[in-house]
């Protein structure tokens, strides 16, 4: 290569790199908000739809059709910036009652009863407009119901942003967004886990594959849609590159959770996508492994 010097070449991944990845500290807390769809093939905007709350605490679970969905993320914004959005009421003063249909339930702690939300037959409402779209079909608030109870959790509410299918756009129900909001201001967007370990949460791979293509084309069409490697799990529960180690590490951005704590210090690269690591951290430390080995045995 005329530099006139001997030269070794080498490929990148026979040798460990010098440069690390940077491990993020992990920081636990305690959600007390749980909110699932028990039926998503049932739901439907003129039929309605099931959710089932899995809270701590007492809560109060507030439906809102048809919410603006510029109006909810100014509402975010001001839940950041003016005031915490703790209450139902403190929501719809954000929200300046931009939403078409309102209903609100009592939720007992650990009470895990199925809450029908249907709009009324007033309402007339059977589609929400072709995409994009100015609403939402429906945003489901959690809050707590007690005072005190805010003072204990750093998370003060959680709102779910759900897509039921109507007359003009058939994608199959689903949550589409999740924000954690936080007495102190911020928010947090929680996002899926890609794990390589089996899983029993619904996927596109569990539906027919007509549907699934169908639901596929939907999600491209608003940017929803996930790469193939995030649609399709290993079904090992071990380390993919070793096959002996317990997964144990998140990487980011990809958010696959694909190796143990012996293989992560070798990549810089996802193994799943190859898309390279900028940040990963442990779903529990060494300390909290030994103490499950030990209760094990």
């Amino acid at each position: 290569f005329g530099l006139g010097v001997p030269v070794i070449l080498r490929n990148s991944e026979e040798t460990e790199s010098s440069t690390r990845v940077l491990k993020k500290q992990m920081r636990q807390v305690k959600n007390p908000f749980g909110l699932e769809i028990p039926h998503p093939s049932a739901a439907s905007v003129t039929k309605g739809i099931a959710l089932t709350p899995d809270c701590l605490e007492d809560c109060v679970l507030t439906c809102y059709w048809g919410c603006s969905v510029q109006k909810l993320h100014e509402a975010l914004q001001k839940h950041v910036y003016c005031f915490r959005i703790k209450t139902p009421q403190a929501l719809e003063d954000a929200l300046y009652s931009e939403y078409l249909y309102r209903q609100q339930y009592f939720i007992k702690k650990n009470d895990k009863e199925e809450k029908y939300c249907q709009l009324p037959e007033d309402a007339q409402v059977v589609d929400f407009g072709p995409v994009p779209r100015s609403r939402y079909p429906l945003i489901a608030l959690l809050t707590l119901a007690e005072e005190e109870d805010r003072e204990i959790y750093d998370i003060i509410s959680m709102v779910a942003v759900i897509h039921i299918p109507d007359e003009s756009y058939r994608l199959s129900c689903r949550i589409l967004y999740q924000y954690l909001l936080l007495a102190q201001g911020q928010y947090h967007d929680l996002k899926q886990l890609f794990m390589s370990a089996n899983s029993t949460s619904p996927s596109l791979s569990d539906t027919p594959p007509d549907e699934a293509s169908t639901d596929r084309s939907l999600l491209e069409k608003v940017g929803l849609a996930e790469d193939e490697s995030e649609l399709h799990e290993e079904n090992s529960k071990d380390c993919v590159v070793c096959q002996n180690g317990t997964v144990n590490w998140v990487l980011l951005p990809c958010r696959h959770t694909c190796l143990c704590d012996g293989c992560v210090k070798y990549f810089q690269q996802c193994p799943m996508c190859r898309q390279f690591v900028q940040e990963s951290f442990p779903l529990c430390s060494k300390k909290e492994q030994d103490e499950d080995e030990s209760t094990h045995i």
